[in-house]
């Protein structure tokens, strides 16, 4: 079993990575709003909680999120799993560090997708060109000056976190800006080695 973590700014291409690593290796992707969706549906105490927050409009507590990653590492995975928009913050990191080390399980990378915040925006912008010419709704993420706003916030935020376990000797690069075959290959590579 394998635990990692994807890194990198939003539009780098970590979902696309996570379906790939799902698909190939088994593992299952704790994505953090999929979670809070599945949570609120259930009608389980941890639900309620989850729609009560959610309803007043506020943001879900970390203890909240570490409480519904703490179900699903219980439901366990054969291939591991994928943190998915979670940690985002060191308080979050320190906090899926002590819960993993509380059930006798480890983060065995974090993978780091380094790319250019120009060609970044340039990937946006085409994507919602590609979804125009298809007749489709642009997503309202997918414009230049909303993207510029998440890159902003992920820097401000997340970005700490490459320094963080990079101290801890967890942190591992792959050029996000290569092609996505590639990326995957880079991954698995590491993923074989660790």
């Amino acid at each position: 079993m394998t635990n990692i973590i994807l890194l990198g700014p939003p539009g780098a291409g970590k979902g696309t990575q996570a379906r790939q690593l799902t698909e190939d290796r088994g593992m299952v992707q704790l994505s953090t709003g999929d979670m809070l969706r599945e949570a609120r549906a259930s009608g389980t105490e941890m639900g309620r909680r989850v729609a009560e927050v959610m309803d007043r409009g506020e943001l879900v507590t970390d203890e909240i999120v570490i409480g519904l990653i703490e179900e699903k590492l219980r439901q366990g995975s054969a291939g591991g799993f994928i943190f998915d928009g979670f940690p985002r913050t060191l308080k979050q990191a320190d906090a899926l560090g002590e819960l993993l080390a509380r059930m006798g399980q480890r983060l065995d990378a974090v993978i780091e997708l380094v790319v250019d915040d120009a060609a970044l925006v340039g990937r946006i912008v085409k994507r919602a060109e590609e979804t125009l010419a298809a007749g489709q709704p642009v997503r309202k993420d997918d414009t230049p000056e909303v993207f510029a706003d998440r890159l902003r916030e992920y820097y401000r935020k997340t970005a700490p976190l490459i320094g963080y376990y990079y101290a801890k000797g967890d942190l591992r690069q792959v050029d996000g800006m290569a092609d996505v075959a590639d990326v995957s290959g880079a991954i698995a590579q590491l993923l074989d080695r660790a």
